[in-house]
């Protein structure tokens, strides 16, 4: 179980997609400039911005898990 999660965790990293992260309002204003470095710039924010509640989440859920594991450990 450990092992196959291992690998789906290291085919998610090495193989990353490409994905345009923007709002209806701000596609079209960034559409509109000619070198579209803005909008690579936008695209790149919003990722970051993506990424820490998801990383959040992931340690909250960790927590959890290692008490539960904790737990189960002592009542046995």
């Amino acid at each position: 179980m450990k092992k196959r999660l291992f690998y789906i965790i290291l085919i998610l990293l090495l193989f990353p997609i490409t994905m345009e992260a923007q709002c209806s309002m701000c596609r079209a204003v960034l559409e509109t400039e000619s070198t579209q470095t803005a909008a690579k710039g936008i695209n790149d924010g919003i990722m970051y911005l993506m990424i820490f509640p998801y990383i959040l989440m992931g340690g909250v859920a960790y927590f959890v898990w290692r008490a539960f594991k904790k737990s189960d450990e002592s009542s046995s």
